[in-house]
């Protein structure tokens, strides 16, 4: 993979807190226009790994490229060049969902923030909803509309920190879809999860995070060749990607 070609590359981050390893040497990088997923247990890291590549959170040790930028030489240039949809929906309940996407636009300087908003409204579905406040949205609504947030100015490279977390599986259906056409449009997408079916459905790439390092890392079919081979019956059973996850970590209960 040529450096044009890549969005992300990470070579040999560390971070501690309070002299605890988190992350310990990890390595990996991500292709332009695909979708990246991290997948780990709750404490491995994922959400540290983010922070340090969306510039909130310093390393330790080891250097990470976003877009072309390093995070820790060149932060303005990596933050005006990405957006970061966290674990909870970041809208202001006071405002409506469409003041909400106008102010988001405003803080970007971006001419016309209305028309960016009601484009925005319309692409995500919430045009019937945009003048009621957020407050009052479902849980799905609310996670659609903090979707399109960040994705007001057209960063070519979004982080969703589990971005499903708290929805039932209607609305977490209709988030995967987003993510799914937000790739197709040439967005980068870097995706942590607990849910092993999103991945699943998901992501071009799957790394898996344990114990502070990449332990596994590629193509649903590339990991699969790492699971012991099925026991045939009466016909081959293909693992699914959570007993694969499992048993390339060694655990036999999922976190």
């Amino acid at each position: 993979m040529s450096s044009n070609e890549i969005a992300i590359a990470v070579k040999g981050l560390e971070k501690s807190y309070k002299n605890t390893p988190v992350l310990k040497g990890v390595d990996f990088q991500v292709k332009k226009g695909s979708i990246f997923a991290l997948l780990g247990p709750n404490g491995s890291g994922k959400t540290t790994m983010v922070k340090i590549l969306a510039t909130l959170l310093k390393q330790d040790g080891g250097q990470a490229i976003v877009n072309g930028f390093d995070v820790s030489l060149q932060p303005e240039q990596v933050r005006q060049s990405i957006s970061l949809t966290g674990q909870f929906a970041a809208v202001d309940e006071v405002l409506t969902g469409r003041e909400n996407l106008i102010m988001m636009a405003r803080l970007r300087h971006l001419p016309h923030p209305r028309q960016v908003a009601d484009d925005l409204l319309e692409r995500f579905g919430l045009t019937d909803a945009s003048h009621r406040k957020a407050a009052i949205y479902s849980g799905g609504m609310r996670r659609r509309l903090d979707i399109a947030m960040s994705l007001v100015g057209n960063p070519s490279l979004i982080f969703l920190d589990e971005p499903s977390t708290g929805l039932d599986p209607e609305a977490r259906m209709v988030v995967w879809e987003i993510v799914k056409k937000l790739a197709r449009n040439g967005t980068t997408v870097f995706l942590t999860t607990q849910y092993l079916e999103e991945a699943e459905q998901l992501a071009d790439t799957i790394a898996i995070l344990h114990n502070g390092k990449i332990i596994a890392s590629g193509t649903l079919e590339m990991l699969k060749q790492l699971f012991p081979p099925a026991k045939v019956e009466y016909i081959e059973k293909q693992p699914t990607l959570e007993e694969i996850f499992l048993a390339i970590v060694g655990k036999k209960t999922i976190y």
